[in-house]
C-alpha cells in the first residue's frame, strides 16, 4: 500500500482549511463540489476507485455526487444513517441552506443525489478498501473513522477536531444539527482505545502524536459543553471570537473558516435545547 497523500483543495483561496487524502486511488472525503476539479488533478489517472465517506457534512462530502456523475461505477462507502442523504440530499440541503442561505453556491457548487446503487452502507465493524470502520458519533450521529491496521493510520474526519498547521492548538467543530457531546467523547475513547500511530485530519493534515491530540480534543469538547450551558450566546461567541483572535493571523483566519464561530454556538445550543427535551 502506497503512503495517503493529502490534497489541499484550497478552499474560497485558503490553503491548510479543507484537505482531501489519497490512497491507493481512493479518496477519504472528497471536499466540496467547488473545488473538485483540483483535487482530480492530484489523484492517479486523473479518477478516484473509490470514495470512503467519514460523514456527508458538505465540506467533507459534498462532491460525491458530482464525482458519480463523471464515474458511474464509483462506490460509495458510507455510515448506514447517512446514505438515504447521500440518495435524496433535500433534506440535508434544506439544513444547509439555513445555516449559509445565498452562499451556497459560491461555498460548495453543486450537490448531486448519488444512485443508490453505487452506495455500500456500513455501520461499523467492516473492512472498506482494506481500512477497518469504526462507527464514532458525536459530531454527527453518522459519522464513521477508517483505520489501516498495517500503518496505523486513522483517517479521523472532525472526530478529532481543527488544527491548522503550524499551529499546535485543537478546535472542536460543533455545527448542528446533532451533536452530541457524550457519544463524542466516546468515540473519541474509542479511538485513543485502538492506539493508532497517525491522525489523518481533514482540517487539516496530520499528527503522529495521537494520544495527545485526542486528550487534546476531548478538553475542549469538554470546555466548549461547559461554557455553552449558561445558553449565554453573546459571552460565548466573545470568548471563542477571542480565543480564534490570539492565534497568529494566518491561522486564526483559517481555523474561522473551518469552523464558523457562530455554528460552533448554534450546534451547541441545539445540543442543551434537546438535552432538555
Amino acid at each position: 500500500m502506497s503512503e495517503p497523500r493529502l490534497i489541499d483543495t484550497w478552499h474560497l483561496g485558503l490553503d491548510r482549511v479543507i484537505g482531501a487524502w489519497e490512497r491507493d486511488g481512493v479518496l477519504v472525503d472528497p471536499g466540496p463540489s467547488s473545488t473538485i476539479d483540483r483535487v482530480l488533478e492530484a489523484v492517479p489517472g486523473g479518477r478516484p476507485r473509490a470514495l470512503l465517506l467519514t460523514h456527508i457534512h458538505l465540506d467533507h462530502a459534498g462532491a460525491t455526487g458530482t464525482l458519480v456523475d463523471r464515474f458511474p461505477d464509483l462506490p460509495v462507502y458510507v455510515h448506514q444513517a447517512g446514505a438515504p442523504h447521500l440518495v435524496d440530499p433535500a433534506r440535508l440541503l434544506r439544513s444547509a441552506m439555513r445555516l449559509y442561505g445565498e452562499r451556497m453556491e459560491e461555498l460548495w457548487g453543486e450537490v448531486l443525489p448519488v444512485p443508490e446503487r453505487n452506495v455500500f452502507p456500513l455501520g461499523g465493524g467492516e473492512v472498506a478498501e482494506g481500512l477497518e470502520v469504526i462507527a464514532a458519533p458525536g459530531h454527527a450521529s453518522h459519522h464513521v473513522v477508517y483505520l489501516d491496521p498495517g500503518s496505523g493510520d486513522a483517517f479521523v474526519g472532525d472526530v478529532a477536531g481543527v488544527r491548522i498547521p503550524p499551529g499546535e492548538t485543537v478546535w472542536m467543530p460543533t455545527p448542528p444539527p446533532d451533536i452530541d457531546i457524550e457519544r463524542w467523547q466516546a468515540s473519541i475513547a474509542a479511538v485513543i482505545e485502538r492506539r493508532p500511530l497517525r491522525l489523518l485530519l481533514t482540517h487539516y493534515g496530520s499528527t503522529d502524536e495521537p494520544g495527545r491530540h485526542l486528550a487534546a480534543a476531548g478538553a475542549e469538547l469538554e470546555r466548549l459543553a461547559v461554557e455553552s450551558q449558561p445558553r449565554d450566546r453573546d459571552r460565548f461567541l466573545a470568548a471563542l471570537v477571542g480565543r480564534i483572535g490570539a492565534e497568529p493571523p494566518e491561522l486564526g483566519e483559517r481555523t474561522r473558516s473551518a469552523m464558523p464561530p457562530e455554528q460552533v454556538w448554534m450546534g451547541l445550543e441545539r445540543y442543551w435545547r434537546r438535552r432538555e427535551t
